[in-house]
């Protein structure tokens, strides 16, 4: 099971302002492997992606129910593909488009990095004319 390890030096310090090449990269594979479990129906490793403090407040019976009925374009995604990363005030904003049947779901991910370890802490829609439970 990956456990989200994140390069010490490359998250070492998150400055405000744009991801380096280097931390996109591990941002972009990390969220690739939730969306990939997803899609796969790999309950288990889609939750180990999630940050430590997700899955203290939300259990993995919770976290399939959200993805499942909120999220479902994920599990039956085409392709996707990654646009702009920022970081602001500790936290890493990744923003991916995912393509399902003929819609386009532009999703910003937030990320934290605790004690080395890269966590997905949420996804939400950045536009309200798409709708995830389709």
């Amino acid at each position: 099971m990956l456990s989200g390890c994140a390069s010490k030096a490359t998250f070492e310090t998150l400055t405000d302002g744009s991801c380096t090449k280097a931390q996109s990269q591990i941002i972009d594979k990390h969220i690739s492997g939730q969306i990939d479990a997803l899609a796969k129906d790999d309950w288990k490793l889609a939750y180990s992606f999630a940050s430590t403090e997700f899955r203290a407040k939300v259990g993995i019976d919770q976290f399939t129910y959200i993805i499942s009925r909120q999220y479902s374009v994920l599990m039956k995604h085409q392709s996707y593909q990654f646009d702009m990363c920022a970081i602001a005030g500790g936290r890493i904003m990744q923003d991916v488009s995912v393509k399902s049947g003929s819609e386009v779901f532009n999703l910003t991910y937030t990320l934290s990095v605790k004690a080395s370890k890269l966590g997905i802490e949420s996804a939400t829609t950045n536009s309200s004319d798409n709708k995830l439970n389709a």
